[in-house]
């Protein structure tokens, strides 16, 4: 959703995309465009390069390739996946920048094992500077006898308990590992029996990956570590032969189907259909026993390009845990953002602040409370009679959705657009969506064919001179946490052109009623296209006849062929 004065944007363009072509337009030579695959593993680099500068505390930069690694970790089980089903699916269409699938995962497979070795050179760095800081993530071997007693109590008492052995054999097929699942692999033999046993042993997934050692030293040691180390206790009276530390990732798009009748039972089959997906990366311990690798390979059935041996850390995301080690000294400094003075001037009437003028706010700069009181004052305000509200991302433990349940318990009518199609929260928003229908808000999911990307906030309040409207629009989710980590803006108004222009969209998103004019916002996919290549030729014009010209976007990402165009015409 763009704001500012946008043309006309009727029923006319009431069915075009933003992907459909626009009229025809010099064609820009294809080594003019960026593949969206290696211009994504550009970005992770320069992430992972966060990990590596010199000048940040060092907690911060393990932070940044805990980051690196779950960015990647998406990538693989994402865009990495949904090419090799194109593979697999005989497409040979190219991109905008010529590849096709086939070329885009090569180029893609060099770089990403390229990133993965750049990591464990990072994590290598990271552990010696920690080491000096006593921060140690260590070997069990390497502590002293006091502390490898605590460790194998704290096995025997926490982690044994919730582990089953399972032996892999001709009457016991090779065992289920869910998407993210870590394992090891043991070669056993018993006494003098002839003839050897494959053990699988899976790591809990509801434990902390690392163990916090007690003592002055921060000492952790990762659940796996503690598996191997004390594999006598699981298996008493066997030798072990060898063993193998191995992770999987898992396909874990989800294609919504056309036809799909009711998308929460359809999501809620995809997510458990996508714990099961067919495995795109599979990585080793690089110690793993030669026999425990084969079964491995032959088991998970991963292209040998997407097999990695690794002689550092497996699941390098799992490192954030060990960032919250509570070291002042290795951190940022504390950032306290800046609240609205004129809310404060208005001892915090949010309502007043916005009707005595416009408010941009600036996250993470300037703090995004100021959106959660907007919506807790609209939920106990007795001249508030509705709230609309779309929802994308709303974290865990949520004032945005506590805010709506208290507004429908307190008798306002409340609606909720609840996307169910962003990526890996699904399940979340299907239980938030739950949530919100018992405390009696009307919960919509919005389209099957599109995601809904808007981010609004329309509030109705009866005022002494009729019903006012007031609205937020965001560029970011309603969350809380990511609001002090993404740039994001926050534009607040009681405008109400924008207020009417905000419940046709709600109209367009629960009664699929299109607007047929729209006075001061457009959305996408109803006009988008023509608004943004007006505003260019705009400037394009002003260049032509030597007027000041400049053009200033800010955006995640541009995919759109029809707009990369646009701008190189401008340009």
């Amino acid at each position: 959703m763009t704001l500012g004065n946008a043309p006309d944007s009727g029923s006319d363009e009431a069915s075009e995309d933003l992907a459909a072509k626009p009229p025809a337009a010099p064609k820009a030579p294809e080594d003019r465009y960026v593949n969206r695959e290696l211009s994504w593993l550009s970005f992770n680099r320069r992430v992972l390069a966060e990990s590596e500068n010199t000048d940040y505390p060092l907690l911060e930069r393990l932070r940044f390739l805990s980051i690196s690694g779950s960015n990647l970790d998406e990538f693989t089980m994402v865009r990495i996946a949904g090419l090799e089903g194109q593979v697999h699916r005989g497409i040979e269409t190219p991109g905008i920048d010529g590849r096709s699938p086939r070329q885009q995962l090569d180029a893609i497979r060099e770089q990403v094992l390229a990133l993965e070795d750049r990591q464990q050179d990072s994590l290598d760095i990271l552990c010696g500077l920690l080491r000096e800081e006593d921060i140690l993530i260590a070997q069990p071997d390497e502590l002293e006898e006091t502390q490898q007693v605590w460790l194998h109590d704290y096995f025997a008492t926490d982690i044994q308990p919730l582990i089953t052995p399972q032996v892999i054999d001709p009457s016991h097929p090779f065992p289920f590992v869910a998407n993210g699942g870590m394992g090891v692999l043991f070669r056993l033999k018993r006494g003098k029996r002839k003839g050897e046993l494959v053990e699988m042993v899976l790591i809990p997934g509801n434990v902390p990956r690392f163990v916090r050692v007690p003592g002055d030293k921060a000492i952790y040691v990762a659940i796996e570590q503690l598996v191997t180390r004390f594999a006598d206790r699981i298996f008493p009276g066997f030798k072990i032969l060898g063993d193998g530390i191995f992770r999987v990732l898992r396909d874990s798009d989800i294609e919504v189907e056309d036809e799909a009748e009711d998308l929460v039972r359809f999501f809620r089959t995809a997510i458990q259909r996508r714990r099961r997906g067919r495995a795109v990366l599979l990585e080793l311990d690089d110690e793993c026993d030669a026999s425990a690798e084969a079964l491995l390979r032959e088991q998970f059935d991963v292209d040998a390009a997407m097999i990695v041996k690794t002689g550092g850390m497996l699941g390098l995301r799992d490192l954030d845990a060990i960032c919250n080690e509570p070291r002042p000294d290795l951190k940022f400094p504390p950032f306290s953002p800046r609240y609205p003075e004129r809310v404060l001037a208005h001892d915090g009437d949010v309502f007043t602040a916005i009707r005595e003028k416009d408010m941009v706010i600036h996250h993470p700069y300037e703090s995004f409370e100021v959106v959660v009181d907007f919506l807790h004052q609209a939920a106990i305000d007795p001249h508030v009679v509705s709230i609309k509200q779309t929802l994308y991302r709303a974290g865990d433990q949520s004032p945005v959705i506590a805010a709506l349940v208290e507004a429908a318990q307190n008798g306002k009518a409340v609606t909720a657009v609840v996307e169910l199609k962003a990526r890996f929260d699904e399940e979340r928003n299907i239980r938030w969506a739950n949530e919100l229908e018992r405390a009696g808000v009307q919960v919509i999911y919005g389209f099957t064919e599109w995601k809904t990307h808007a981010k609004v906030s329309l509030v109705v309040r009866r005022e002494e001179d009729g019903y006012r409207t007031y609205c937020h629009f965001g560029t970011g989710n309603y969350h809380p946490i990511n609001a002090k980590i993404y740039t994001d803006l926050s534009y607040f108004t009681a405008d109400q052109a924008l207020g009417r222009d905000a419940a046709k969209m709600f109209n367009f998103i629960t009664g699929y009623i299109e607007p047929e004019k729209l006075e001061k916002i457009s959305i996408s996919p109803l006009g988008m296209r023509d608004m943004l290549n007006d505003l260019i030729d705009v400037e394009i014009a002003n260049a032509k006849a030597g007027k000041p010209a400049g053009i200033w976007v800010k955006l995640n990402s541009i995919t759109n062929q029809a707009i990369i165009d646009k701008l190189y015409e401008a340009s």
